[in-house]
Parts: structure tokens; sequence; C-alpha cells
């Protein structure tokens, strides 16, 4: 029998390579992959303990005959107006990279197609299950959902989350973080710059979510609150907010729910010769790498991309497996104070 010493060898390690390293024909070891062919537990342990000593990584094809899977999955994310793409590929980027631990590929989609598309996507063996990001409160998806074959995961939480699995970020109690931050520093009247009004108006998850918990908190702590879209161009947040703080003169604090718009936000203040944070205090929802790189460094809650694509690849593994996984997985918001905001002058 030949020796169980791994191969030294420079490139990729073949099916030739397990069947010397576990003393059988490389058709044995085909067979033990695809499954065309009883082959004995022993011989059949023997190939599964050389293919991980080697590091092996059979071929995409012989995998699915093994297992009838695709080995992939799709990424549903439709690119829509309003979406800012750098946080959007974190999310993309967290499903690819974790559904390369499970050697399996990621089919991004990105066309608008709504439950047709989905039906598409499912049908035959193109893919092992979905995961869905820009879900709406109200989704035309979520029916469909529930018939198709294939299991689904959804970054976000419809209003009706009843048989569907998700899993996001709790952005309405990220709304309501950013207001109790606020109030501890003496903050008495706040307003929220929200998403662009194209996000509310298709009804969009995150954003509506948000605004609940930023007025839901700003009326149990009794402050005066004002929340409103807020555009992604400077000349429109401009508009935006020096409208605002004519009509509120007494408005110090602002949390800003909106990655495309904070440094808009930041030199609108500075040329309406408001200081930050001396005259208004400044919070978002955003990532941390753009929190740092302000000036000042800005409060804020971090949008969790890695962990919840993460979590979105593994409960669809698990699903695809037959186990039972939660219905709704809410990440608890954490908010990092930095130098945009102070206690009330």
């Amino acid at each position: 029998m030949a020796s169980r010493r791994p191969v030294q060898r420079e490139g990729v390690v073949t099916i030739a390579d397990v069947a010397r390293h576990a003393g059988v024909s490389t058709s044995t070891v085909s067979y033990v992959l695809s499954g065309k062919r009883a082959i004995s537990a022993t011989t059949s342990a023997r190939v599964h303990a050389s293919i991980r000593a080697l590091g092996f990584h059979p071929h995409a094809g012989a995998r699915s005959l093994a297992s009838k899977r695709s080995s992939v999955i799709a990424l549903v994310l439709p690119l829509r107006q309003g979406m800012h793409l750098p946080v959007l590929m974190q999310f993309a980027t967290a499903v690819v990279t974790s559904a390369r631990t499970y050697h399996h590929d990621v089919l991004l989609v990105t066309a608008d197609e709504g439950p047709a598309g989905l039906r598409r996507v499912a049908a035959g063996a193109l893919v092992d299950g979905l995961v869905l990001m820009d879900v709406e409160m109200h989704d035309p998806r979520v029916p469909t959902l529930r018939e198709l074959e294939r299991p689904s995961v959804l970054i976000g939480l419809p209003a009706d989350a009843d048989g569907l699995t998700c899993v996001d970020l709790d952005f309405h109690a990220a709304g309501a973080v950013c207001v109790e931050h606020l109030a501890a520093l003496g903050h008495r009247e706040v307003a929220l710059l929200g998403a662009p009004r194209v996000v509310y108006e298709r009804d969009t998850g995150y954003a509506h979510r948000t605004r609940d918990g930023f007025t839901d908190a700003a009326r149990r702590l009794g402050l005066t609150a004002h929340a409103q879209p807020c555009e992604e161009h400077s000349d429109a947040v401009t508009a935006e907010l020096t409208a605002l703080l004519a009509r509120h003169p007494d408005l110090t604090g602002l949390v800003v729910h909106n990655e495309a718009a904070v440094m808009h936000v930041l030199s609108t203040l500075r040329a309406l010769g408001r200081r930050v944070p001396e005259d208004v205090s400044v919070v978002a929802i955003c990532p941390d790498e753009l929190a740092e790189r302000c000036s000042p460094t800005l409060s804020s809650v971090q949008i969790p991309a890695e962990d919840v694509g993460r979590q979105a690849v593994d409960l669809l593994m698990r699903k695809m497996d037959a186990e039972a996984v939660p219905d709704a997985t809410l990440l608890s918001p954490a908010l990092t104070a930095r130098t945009s905001t102070a206690a009330r002058m």
C-alpha cells in the first residue's frame, strides 16, 4: 500500500495524487466523489482522509454529482436608485467570502426582475439557495419565496416575516440608540436626515425602521424631533440642511442615516458657521471606516456588513442541510462615541 505521507509537489493537488496517497485507483476516487458506484465504507473513509490530508478540492462538477447540488448560491441585489454602492459591496463581499468557506460560488443577480426573476433563478439546478437584499416592508417577492423549493435568506426584515429567514442590523434599535446618545448629552431638539426620498417611496425596510426607532425614542424621552429624507448630492444636502436649521434654530443634534450625504452635511454645517460639536452634535449610522475618515471623527453606529453577510450564508447552508433555523436574527447596534458629539453648550 502506498505511503500516507502528504505528496510533496508544487501546484494543484490532483485526483491522481489522492489515489496514490490512499492506495487506490483514480477511478475509485472518482466513484467516491461522484457516488456513481458503491464503494466500501473503509475505502471511502480512506479516500476522504487523503483528501483532507492533501487539501484536495474536488471539481465543482464532481461535488455536485455526489451531493445533487450545484455548489452555487444566488445573491439577489437589484441595483436601484438611492442605493449606496460602497456599503452594498461590503455586504456582497461578505456573502462571497463566507460562501467560499463552504466551497460555494455566488451568482450575483442585479436586475430588478421581482418575483419572476426569483422563479427564473431558482428553476432547475442553477443554484442551491438564494440570499436577497434591498428588502421592502411589503416586498412583492415574499409570497414567491414561500412557494420556492429552494431555501432562501433575506438580508432585511419585511413587515410580514412569517415563514421566512431574515438577518439584519436592528435598525429600529439603531435609530433609538442615536437619540438616546444625544439625549444623554443634554440635547433637547434633534433631527434625522434619512435615506433619499426614493428609498422611502420604495418602502425599503431599513429606512423605515430607522426612522421609526428615531421617532419612538424621541417621544419616549420627551425630545422635540424632526425626520426627513436626505438626498445624496452636495447641492441638495446644502439646501435641505439650510432650510431645516432655518425652520428650527434651536436644533442641536443631528442623526444622519445616509452614507453618501455624511461629508456634505459636515461641509454644509461649516459653511453655515455651525461648529461640530460645539453648536451641533452629529451622529451617523454608517461604516466605521467612513466615521473615522471624517473631520471631526463621527460618533456612529456601525453597519455590520461582514457579520450580517456571514450569518446570512451560515443560515442558508443550515437550511440546505434541513436544519432548523430562527425566523429572524437581528444584530444589536453598538454606538461608538467620537469627537462629533458633545454635551450641549
